[in-house]
């Protein structure tokens, strides 16, 4: 396959608006992206567009691309649809990457756009809740002590918190501080639905959401939208790209559901390894999927940032906050960036092409050359039903 950059990124503010369309955000995030690659519409080859809840939402089942985009002069090019639940986006730009690296187009955007925000809290739980397999809901809610008035997941990461804390000496005041850390990496982003430091007491005497889960270590939902031109590297320099960031491996898995063996996270971090030629000390700057504070820590391990039960310690030292050895989610990540549930995979491929390209501002990883974003998507059995991670470098 042939080498991919990242000619360029844009993406909305995260959070609420009522009278933002879908189709608005998306158009939004899409004129940003392809001015950064000092591109134009007629330019494109290929479109990947990532939604996840239109249907439930809105009513919008079908063509949900082509429906957002109409008026973006984007229509008469190739659109494909990608649902893969909160890895749409990832799985998005996995598409856009391999449409330029086949050769099939030298210029493909991948675009996440989605819009929560709801007067009916029941639409949006049905539309989290449908990240699983819909004839074991019953089964699983009544299995996790759950209620059908809250996602779920919540009920999942609370039950993989509780096992973590009874294992390996995870504390409340542990995913405290992963939650105090995150605001203080949202505070300084001006796209992020959270902006407000928090201390851990504030953390802690929030509004329990499923034991040992306060509010704020929980992921809100929201609306946003980004997006990514990427392009061949010949396309790339006729198009004048000054930063163009390498796209070292997209690795997507499925997960194993009952069968025991490592987790999905594991097996792609494993495989975008192998594919980038590089391990997990290389990394200077990482964005993850942290639906909960616990699932951050959880990852940490996944990803090999340090090895089994050692991920409370990795947090404590300080390594993974901003100014740390390997900053994680110096975006703010889901719990403060936002989780608009299609936009996340593709947010987090901005955020790190901004501290690739060094215009992260306050957020900055000082001579960051090598990125990581791990992103998954959906439950099914024992593990996320989809990881994607993708690797970068300057």
């Amino acid at each position: 396959m042939e080498n991919v950059v990242v000619a360029g990124v844009g993406m909305t503010s995260f959070g609420w608006f009522p009278g933002t369309s879908t189709a608005d955000l998306a158009r939004t995030a899409l004129d940003a992206a392809l001015a950064d690659a000092g591109c134009g519409v007629e330019q494109v080859g290929f479109v990947a567009y990532a939604n996840s809840t239109a249907g439930v939402m809105g009513g919008q089942h079908s063509i949900r691309g082509e429906v957002a985009l109409r008026d973006s002069g984007l229509l008469g090019s190739p659109i494909a649809n990608v649902e893969n639940a909160c890895a749409s986006g990832s799985t998005a730009f996995r598409t856009a990457w391999l449409e330029v690296a086949s050769g099939a187009s030298d210029v493909a955007v991948a675009i996440g756009a989605e819009k929560m925000s709801h007067p009916d809290k029941s639409a949006m739980l049905a539309a989290l809740n449908a990240g699983t397999a819909v004839e074991d809901l019953e089964g699983m809610v009544e299995r996790l002590g759950g209620r059908p008035d809250r996602s779920l997941f919540m009920d999942i990461y609370a039950d993989a918190a509780r096992r973590r804390m009874a294992e390996h000496g995870l504390t409340a005041a542990d995913l405290a501080e992963v939650v105090v850390k995150s605001r203080q990496a949202g505070a300084l982003n001006p796209r992020a639905q959270f902006r407000a430091t928090t201390t851990t007491d504030e953390v802690l005497a929030a509004r329990l959401i499923a034991d040992p889960l306060t509010l704020p270590m929980c992921s809100p939902m929201g609306d946003g939208a980004a997006a990514i031109v990427v392009m061949s590297p010949a396309a790339a320099r006729r198009h004048g790209v000054a930063a163009p960031v390498r796209i070292r491996a997209v690795e997507l898995t499925s997960g194993l559901g009952e069968t025991p063996g490592p987790v999905a996270a594991a097996r792609a971090a494993g495989a975008a390894y192998e594919s980038a030629g590089i391990g997990p000390d290389d990394l200077d700057v990482v964005e993850v999927h942290d639906a909960t504070a616990s699932a951050e820590l959880g990852l940490y391990e996944d990803l090999g940032l340090c090895g089994a039960g050692e991920a409370a310690a990795l947090l404590r030292s300080g390594a993974t906050a901003l100014g740390g050895r390997v900053p994680v989610n110096p975006s703010g990540g889901l719990l403060s960036r936002g989780h608009p549930i299609g936009a996340t995979g593709c947010a987090q491929v901005v955020e790190l092409v901004d501290q690739l390209r060094g215009r992260a501002g306050d957020r900055q990883r000082d001579g960051a050359r090598v990125a990581l974003a791990e992103n998954g998507g959906g439950w099914l059995g024992n593990d996320a039903a989809v990881a994607v991670v993708t690797v970068l470098s300057s």
